[in-house]
């Protein structure tokens, strides 16, 4: 005897509807926006595209994308992803094939289910906009993409409703959520680093400063108002003139390009040579810029855990600045580190290529001849840039490769801090000095705000280091000669005609005003909810009382708060619930009233249906129970307020309650 094996029928799957569609489609825009500026043009115009297309269908009826067309488009997206980003795999190429799939899955709904992976997807893609950006702003957007998102979701699962209706209850859950969310985010126990690991290509190249140095990297630089980092100091914050945050220190010079040199491969934990002195204390909110470095105040005296220092004092990090970290420094400002430097450094700075920039040579020898001594020729050197006709501008012309600093300081006379750097530092390697470059960040605006020191990448600066036997390493700024003010007031003083940084000028107080308080705003998110550490949270539980606060203490203190909101959130709901409220309370009352004379309402009867029949036995009572029965209709169907109802229907109950025939049949 044969069987034949039947296929179990698959069970019908409800379908969307034209509402539901709707709101999927406020779905995708949602999710789609956050990402907008960061997908690549092609891939944003066939997004936009297939979008419009299904827009159109829903409107206006136009013919879906067939099988066909979305299998050629799922070929060639992943083709063109891939030739954009030269792989697959990654946060970027990831995103992108995300958005594509998920314009592609809105011309295949046909049931609930389909409705559901397009809300999962747009959940997802929110979470991704995260990687990308995590401001107020950002966070702000997302939270309100998340109520549409959430409103699809009560529209996919429950009757139909008005949209208001529907992004009211999906803003109800969410605030529901929040108490939740901040008891975990404060309690819930912090662990170094993420809590997942991106991909590499999700911390991407970052704009700043450059361990090498020609003409013209710099003023590139200059022209960005991008945070670089944000500094507070333990008491008043020293002056403008004073605060050079040291960066990469550039000793080797092939003619043209000024590279780090042998001292800053050679690190410990300490500073290389004791600095002595009173000290400043400051903290660093370094942004991320993709490279080891960290920023510290001329001269660095104590260092925090996990840092190191070169031979030629610049601090770098154990691992690279891939997120926003928070550091303590302490430096002593007068320092002149180096008294005691090891001759191979020394002779490092003297080195000088073989050939090229003949008149610059002669011009140091000249001046060295002239003074005497090492000290006077530094001096000598600084008075020639101050005299002559230099100009400190943030277009300087080009120069040639070879004998660029005979151009420059014979020809052009033009140049920005990198040009009067590199000019300075050959001219005293050229006159028998120990000279280097050093590079970094000059100045700081001061938020009158929350009182953080800003400093921007338009800050960044180039500075020189003479080597005096009876003093070490000497700061010199050469800039400060070519215009004072640059270390005073960073670019604001520029010649009219220069490009100045919008942020740099000085003609918009207005303007500075509202950003001080923007970036306070964005400063005090970064510190309290993106830096939210080990370290803050050991600070914040300490302020609200938790002396000592441990893992095993802030899982009991979560669970306890949890549990006591899940227990209020539950008292309130169920008198909130239908059958809890006074209007269902005064109907309950009229079916008492009428119960005794065996007038009461059958489960199945609705409120008008209930009126007729007992109109019908008792015509006495039919004024009162059908007034009685139209309001509650009224209120609990068509919108009408609720309590005047209430009030209405338990005097109507009081009325028949009292009447004289009701308990004579």
């Amino acid at each position: 005897m044969m069987f034949r094996r039947t296929a179990k029928a698959a069970p019908d799957l409800p379908p969307l509807g034209a509402q539901r569609t709707g709101w999927l489609l406020a779905v995708a825009a949602s999710a789609l926006l956050p990402h907008a500026d960061h997908l690549p043009g092609w891939l944003g115009a066939v997004t936009l595209l297939l979008f419009t297309w299904r827009l159109a269908q829903w409107k206006r009826g136009w013919p879906g994308a067939s099988g066909w067309i979305r299998t050629l488009l799922i070929v060639a997206g992943c083709a063109g992803i891939s030739l954009t980003f030269g792989r697959l795999f990654g946060r970027e190429p990831g995103v992108a094939l995300l958005a594509l799939l998920l314009v592609l899955k809105l011309h295949e709904l046909k049931s609930v289910r389909d409705g559901h992976t397009v809300v999962l997807l747009g959940y997802f893609m929110l979470l991704a906009a995260f990687t990308y950006s995590q401001t107020p702003a950002m966070a702000a957007l997302l939270f309100a993409a998340m109520g549409v998102i959430t409103a699809a979701l009560i529209a996919l699962t429950g009757p139909p409703a008005a949209p208001l209706a529907l992004l009211r209850q999906s803003g109800w859950m969410l605030a529901q959520a929040l108490p939740f969310m901040l008891v975990l985010f404060v309690l819930f126990p912090r662990v170094p680093g993420p809590l997942w690991g991106l991909p590499l290509d999700a911390h991407g190249a970052r704009t700043g400063l450059s361990d090498s140095m020609e003409p013209g990297s710099i003023s590139q630089l200059s022209q960005s108002g991008e945070i670089a980092f944000r500094a507070r100091f333990d008491r008043e914050a020293p002056p403008a003139r004073d605060l050079y945050w040291r960066g990469p220190v550039l000793t080797e010079f092939d003619g043209r390009t000024w590279r780090q040199g042998t001292a800053a491969r050679r690190t410990g934990g300490t500073p290389p040579h004791p600095v002595a002195g009173p000290r400043s204390g400051y903290e660093v909110t370094l942004e991320a810029h993709g490279k080891n470095w960290l920023f510290a105040l001329e001269t660095v005296a104590a260092l925090p855990a996990g840092a190191r220092v070169s031979d030629d004092w610049q601090v770098l990090s154990g691992d690279v600045v891939r997120n926003r970290r928070r550091d303590r420094f302490e430096s002593v400002l007068a320092a002149r580190p180096g008294i005691e430097e090891w001759s191979a450094h020394i002779d490092a700075a003297r080195r000088l290529p073989r050939d090229g920039n003949p008149r610059a040579r002669a011009l140091a020898a000249e001046l060295r001849r002239q003074s005497g001594s090492d000290a006077a020729t530094v001096d000598a050197l600084l008075r020639r840039f101050r005299r002559e006709a230099f100009v400190y501008t943030l277009t300087p012309p080009l120069l040639p490769g070879a004998d660029g600093i005979d151009a420059f300081l014979f020809d052009t006379r033009r140049g920005f801090c990198e040009h009067y750097a590199g000019a300075f530092v050959f001219l005293a390697r050229a006159a028998g000095l120990p000279a280097r470059v050093v590079t970094g960040y000059q100045g700081g605006e001061r938020n009158s705000v929350d009182s953080f020191i800003v400093v921007r990448q338009s800050d960044a600066h180039a500075w020189a280091e003479v080597w005096l036997p009876a003093e070490g390493w000497r700061r010199v700024d050469p800039t400060a000669a070519i215009l004072p003010s640059r270390v005073e007031r960073g670019l604001a003083d520029l010649a009219a005609g220069e490009p100045v940084p919008f942020v740099a000028r000085a003609d918009l107080g207005w303007l500075r005003t509202l950003r001080h308080r923007w970036e306070a705003a964005n400063n005090a998110w970064n510190q309290w909810v993106l830096s939210y550490d080990q370290q803050r949270q050991r600070e914040l539980l300490s302020r609200l009382g938790m002396a000592q606060p441990d893992w095993q203490t802030m899982t009991a203190w979560m669970a306890a708060l949890c549990g006591l909101m899940a227990g209020a959130l539950t008292l309130w709901a169920l008198r909130r619930a239908p059958g809890r409220d006074a209007l269902a309370r005064a109907w309950a009352g009229l079916d008492r009233a009428l119960a005794p004379a065996g007038l009461g309402r059958a489960a199945w009867e609705g409120p008008l249906d209930y009126a007729e029949r007992v109109a019908a036995a008792r015509p006495d009572l039919a004024a009162d129970l059908r007034a009685a029965c139209t309001l509650y209709a009224d209120a609990r169907y068509g919108g009408a307020p609720l309590a005047p109802a209430a009030r209405e229907i338990r005097a109507r109950s009081r009325a028949l309650r009292c009447h004289r025939t009701l308990h004579h049949r």
